[in-house]
C-alpha cells in the first residue's frame, strides 16, 4: 500500500530562525545607518555655515578696522589747515567712532551679519561725504590762500608805486625847495641890487639962537639939533619913484637917538631879520641921479660928547655909514 504526504506545516529550522534575525538586524542598521548619515550632513551644513558666518563675521571685523584706520589716517593729515577744517575733521572722527562702535556690537550677534554689511557700507559712504566736504573745503582755503597772495602781490605793487611817487615828491620837493631858494636868493640879490646906495654923510651940530639963525657949534653943551645931510648915488635896476631913507644916529654910549614924537621907530633887517631903531627917516622922489637929502634932529635932551656913528638904511639894507664927533 501507498504512502500520503502529511498536511502539516513544516517547522521552521533553528539556521532559518538566525538568517531572520539577521536579516531584521541589517535592516535595522541600514536604517539607523541611513537616518546617522542624514543627522551628520544636517550637523556638517549647521558647521560650515556657522563657520562662514565666524570667517565672515572676522572679515568684516578686518575690513572695519582698516576702513577705520584708514579714515581716521585720511582725517588726520587734514587737521591744522585752519579752523573750520580741523572743527569739521573732529566733527567726523567723532561720527566715525560711534559708527564703529556700532558696527562691533552687531558683530557679536552671526544673525545681523547682512546688517554689518549695511552699515560698512553707510561707513564708506560717509567717508566719501567727508571727502567731499574736505575738498570743497581745501578748493575754498586754496582759492582764499591764492586771493591772499594776489593781495599780498597787490599791496606790494601799490607799497612799491607809492614809494616811488614818495621818492619822486622828494625830489620834486628838494627840487621845489632849491627853486624857492634859487629864487629867494634871486629876490635877496634882487633887492640887494636895487638897494640905493648914499655917500657924503655930513653931521653939524647947530644952536638955536632966538633971531632964528643956527650957527655950528662942536661943544656937546652947545649942540641943541643935528643936520644930517647924505647924497643918494644912481642905481639903473631902480625905477624912478618914492623911495625912504631911514637915519640911524647912535650915541657914544651905543644907544641909538630916538623919540617917537620926533619920527622915530623900527625897522626890520632883510637879512637876518632882525629889528633895530632908527632915529629919522626921510621920504624923497628918486629921479635915479645924485640928490642931496637933508634931515633935522632936534631933542629937548642935550647931547653927549664924544664920537656918534651915523647909519643910513634903505629897503632894509645899510647903504651908507658916517661918523662925527662932539666935544
Amino acid at each position: 500500500m501507498t504512502n500520503q504526504p502529511s498536511s502539516q506545516p513544516a517547522t521552521p529550522s533553528p539556521n532559518q530562525h538566525f538568517f531572520i534575525a539577521l536579516c531584521s538586524l541589517c535592516v535595522l542598521m541600514v536604517i539607523t545607518a541611513g537616518f546617522l548619515t542624514y543627522s551628520n550632513v544636517n550637523k556638517n551644513k549647521e558647521l560650515e555655515q556657522a563657520y562662514n558666518e565666524i570667517n565672515e563675521a572676522h572679515t568684516l571685523q578686518a575690513a572695519l578696522d582698516d576702513e577705520y584706520a584708514e579714515a581716521m589716517a585720511e582725517l588726520e593729515s587734514y587737521k591744522g589747515i585752519n579752523a573750520e577744517m580741523s572743527e569739521l575733521i573732529e566733527a567726523q572722527k567723532t561720527e566715525l567712532d560711534a559708527r564703529k562702535v556700532k558696527i562691533e556690537d552687531l558683530l557679536v550677534d552671526s544673525k545681523k551679519l547682512k546688517q554689518v554689511r549695511k552699515e560698512l557700507e553707510n561707513l564708506q559712504a560717509q567717508m566719501g561725504e567727508a571727502r567731499s566736504e574736505i575738498e570743497q573745503l581745501l578748493a575754498q582755503n586754496s582759492e582764499l590762500t591764492e586771493n591772499i597772495i594776489r593781495l599780498a602781490a597787490d599791496k606790494n605793487a601799490l607799497y612799491t608805486d607809492l614809494q616811488g611817487r614818495i621818492m619822486e615828491n622828494a625830489q620834486l620837493n628838494e627840487a621845489k625847495a632849491m627853486l624857492v631858494s634859487q629864487n629867494l636868493e634871486y629876490s635877496k640879490s634882487v633887492e640887494i641890487g636895487s638897494v640905493i646906495k648914499v655917500k657924503n654923510i655930513k653931521v653939524e651940530g647947530l644952536k638955536i639962537r632966538p633971531n632964528g639963525k643956527t650957527p655950528e657949534k662942536k661943544s656937546a653943551k652947545k649942540v641943541d639939533e643935528l643936520k644930517i645931510c647924505f647924497t643918494t648915488m644912481p642905481n639903473d635896476v631902480v625905477k624912478p619913484g618914492v623911495e625912504q631913507f631911514f637915519v640911524r644916529v647912535v650915541n657914544p654910549g651905543g644907544e641909538t637917538l630916538a623919540i617917537e614924537s620926533l619920527g622915530s621907530g623900527a625897522i626890520s633887517l632883510t637879512k637876518t631879520g632882525e629889528e633895530i631903531r632908527y632915529t629919522q627917516f626921510s621920504e624923497t622922489e628918486y629921479m635915479n641921479d645924485e640928490q642931496e637929502l637933508c634931515l633935522l634932529w632936534a631933542p629937548v635932551l642935550a647931547f653927549q660928547a664924544g664920537k656918534y656913528q651915523v647909519e643910513v638904511y634903505n629897503k632894509g639894507f645899510l647903504s651908507g655909514t658916517g661918523s662925527f664927533e662932539l666935544k
